[in-house]
């Protein structure tokens, strides 16, 4: 792996996700045409990069789940594999809500995977998944399971909040849902008040909470937040926001939009990999949400003195 590249990784898959277990990699993203969720697996991650795609799961011909597949991510729970994944009805292309397939073997590309319905609050949350929610990612902490996950509140223009709850099952809340971050800024606020695209990135005892904000065109970002060790995932104040994005676009480079991104160690297991997309076009005509030509790119990330993580083009990685 060679640095200062800028060449994609994985052509035309946004929103992409590679998972490691047992020294194998899995990578899963959004398709250009929002209908289907694929996945790749290799044993490396240059590897991922030709393998075989197969199409695991396609969308319902009509009703909940039959347009805009979007963002899915594998994960391995308690020795089984699930899918999360946002999902759209064609009657309302915009009734987006999370959902979760599960896998009913230990291989993920050969074994059968089934629906279990969207994800489901815990009792007594009248909240959580009742409008346009999105982009959940789950991970580990001190023994128990949370998901976080974007969701629109409010009225007109909607704006869309990250939250986070424990998890009672895989498919299942145990708490109420917890604001972690709304659209705060200016960076945050360029076409819609978006915050989106959660992913942890776990370093010196430290959690780190890259986000995505703004629409989908030159202006998406990634911002940053961090909880000090020790803190409580569930307390909002525990998590600090940094006050300017982490990854903008470049032009130089000609690098727009980056960010949905997702983390993954390195085959050494040394260092911690940067996976997200990014547009190499600075025009783009029509809506950019249905512009195929976000990439997955994937840089290093190195840590300052403080051991911080830093994000930068300058550490793409050439794969």
């Amino acid at each position: 792996m060679n640095s200062k590249d800028n060449t994609p990784f994985i052509t035309q898959r946004a929103d992409p996700y590679i998972y490691k277990e047992d020294g194998r990699y899995y990578f899963t993203a959004s398709v250009p045409t929002y209908d289907r969720i694929v996945l790749r697996g290799a044993k490396t991650i240059s590897g991922l990069k030709t393998a075989e795609e197969k199409t695991l799961w396609v969308k319902h011909e009509s009703g909940p789940q039959s347009e805009h597949v979007w963002a899915p991510e594998i994960h391995k729970i308690e020795d089984a594999w699930y899918i999360y994944y946002a999902a759209g009805d064609k009657d309302d292309v915009w009734e987006i809500r999370p959902y979760v397939l599960k896998c009913l073997g230990p291989d993920p590309l050969e074994d059968e995977w089934v629906e279990m319905g969207m994800l489901k609050s815990a009792p007594g949350d009248d909240f959580s998944f009742k409008a346009f929610s999105l982009d959940a990612t789950v991970f580990s902490y001190k023994g128990e399971h949370y998901v976080i996950w974007a969701e629109k509140t409010g009225v007109g223009k909607m704006i869309s909040n990250l939250y986070i709850a424990r998890l009672a099952a895989p498919n299942r809340l145990a708490t109420a849902q917890v604001l972690l971050t709304t659209p705060d800024y200016d960076w945050e606020r360029v076409g819609f008040w978006v915050n989106e695209g959660p992913a942890i990135l776990k370093h010196n005892d430290r959690l780190y909470l890259t986000f995505s904000a703004s629409e989908t065109g030159t202006s998406y970002c990634m911002g940053l937040l961090t909880l000090e060790e020790n803190g409580d995932v569930l307390d909002p104040k525990a998590w600090v926001k940094t006050r300017e994005p982490v990854l903008v676009t470049d032009e130089k480079r000609q690098l727009y939009g980056p960010g949905h991104n997702t983390f993954v160690k390195s085959e050494d297991d040394q260092d911690d990999l940067c996976v997200y997309h990014v547009r190499q076009e600075k025009e783009i005509a029509g809506n950019p949400l249905y512009n195929p030509n976000r990439h997955t790119m994937i840089m290093k990330v190195v840590y300052d003195k403080e051991g911080r993580p830093v994000f930068s083009f300058d550490n793409n990685l050439e794969i």
